[in-house]
């Protein structure tokens, strides 16, 4: 089973590797959409495979880094594709989230990318 939480943050940012002249060079904001998913077994006496508060939980101290922030300033996110933001929320998230199946980044209403822990290349 498979279930999942969703935060929305507000964060700014440039791409420094684009070819000159595209406009993700410039600095620009996204209201992101972001996608915890977790999978496991339903617990038979509980009846879910994780409380969503203990999903909250292991987000928020990512969440307090990331929202309302220039992403290019957080260690780790110098080039903060939808893609390199997946990877590294799955990074910090991983370790305090075992379950941790799957991330969804979106953008925008149309754009986005999904991480599932995938090799590295």
């Amino acid at each position: 089973m498979e279930i999942f939480k969703q935060f929305s943050i507000e964060a700014a940012h440039w791409l420094p590797n684009v070819p000159p002249g595209h406009k993700c060079a410039r600095m620009h904001g996204h209201s992101f959409q972001i996608q915890i998913y977790v999978s496991g077994s339903v617990d038979p006496v509980l009846g879910w495979v994780l409380d969503f508060a203990a999903i909250k939980a292991a987000f928020a101290p990512i969440e307090e880094r990331i929202d309302h922030y220039c992403l290019n300033e957080v260690p780790g996110l110098e080039n903060p594709t939808s893609e390199n933001l997946a990877r590294w929320i799955w990074r910090e998230l991983r370790p305090t989230l075992p379950l941790l199946s799957k991330v969804v980044v979106q953008e925008t209403c149309t754009s986005g990318c999904v991480y599932n822990g995938e090799s590295e290349s």
